[in-house]
């Protein structure tokens, strides 16, 4: 854990990070492109879905390959996984390109690491196709993926790349409904922050319906009220000033990523012209 911390601190990464990140930037411009690879149309990040093709290819060809007469199936569960490492390559790198410092810094050596697997399956398959074995060059490619497997497991579960950060604050919000102010009080058409406890919500009204969600963005928590609105009416969506994640303010759905995930919404209930929300 030292170590990772210590990656997670290397700032000599940076002009390689910076580099990269103008290459991945310029390499992916079309929105629907990046929104494809991000996972906004699947609810979710796209590249661990990807993962498991590659992932499950190389596994299954190192079984494959300790057993008598299965080397045919082998050399093909290879193939698969070389080709099927491409596409989780390329939506691995563009969400890599929207994370925070520290998190690129410990990514580059992720994507470092699974190059490198994937160089020796390569090799390994180039050597099947000659009629060699290649089984070493594929055990030392699963053991580099292991090692690339362990720091994506780090920065997902232990740094939250790629999970809706917003998500977290709903167990801070009461279940009972809480009063956030009257009907009146609320502008119309124009998102509002207010503080429910100790959370800040993004509001939007539009006639006698009021719609709250968590306002700091699930991708990486960029103060959602400080961003442009786009659009009007049942229309109208909120842009991320960090990264330019969309959401609309009428059901908090994404619209555009970096974000993969809707923002989490709250219960909202008017009554006699008092608004009160919860979970």
């Amino acid at each position: 854990m030292q170590i990772l911390n210590r990656l997670e601190e290397t700032r000599s990464l940076d002009p390689v990070v910076e580099k990269l990140q103008a290459a991945v930037s310029a390499a992916v411009k079309p929105q629907r492109l990046r929104d494809l690879l991000h996972g906004t149309w699947l609810g979710h990040a796209l590249h661990p879905v990807l993962v498991q093709v590659p992932v499950g290819a190389f596994i299954s060809s190192g079984i494959l390959d300790l057993l008598p007469g299965t080397r045919r199936a082998a050399n093909t569960l290879v193939f698969v996984g070389v080709a099927g490492a491409a596409p989780a390559i390329a939506a691995g790198w563009v969400d890599w390109s929207q994370m925070t410092k520290d998190r690129q810094r410990l990514g580059l050596v992720h994507a470092s690491a699974n190059a490198i697997a994937v160089s020796l399956y390569a090799a390994s398959l180039v050597a099947r196709l000659r009629g060699r074995s290649g089984r070493a060059l594929s055990f030392a490619g699963l053991s580099v993926a292991g090692l690339g497997a362990y720091l994506g497991g780090h920065l997902s579960y232990a740094r939250g790349a790629g999970v809706n950060q917003a998500a977290p604050a709903l167990a801070r919000i009461p279940t009972e409904p809480t009063v956030v102010g009257s009907l009146a009080s609320m502008p119309e058409g124009k998102p509002f922050v207010r503080n429910v406890e100790d959370v800040p919500v993004l509001f939007y009204r539009l006639g006698d319906r009021v719609t709250a969600m968590i306002e700091a963005c699930g991708h990486e928590t960029g103060p959602l009220g400080e961003g442009d609105v786009v659009g009007s009416g049942t229309d109208a969506c909120v842009v991320c000033p960090w990264h330019g994640s969309v959401f609309r303010l009428t059901d908090g759905g994404v619209v555009h990523g970096p974000a993969a995930s809707d923002q989490p919404l709250l219960r909202v209930q008017v009554a006699d012209g008092v608004v009160s929300v919860s979970v």
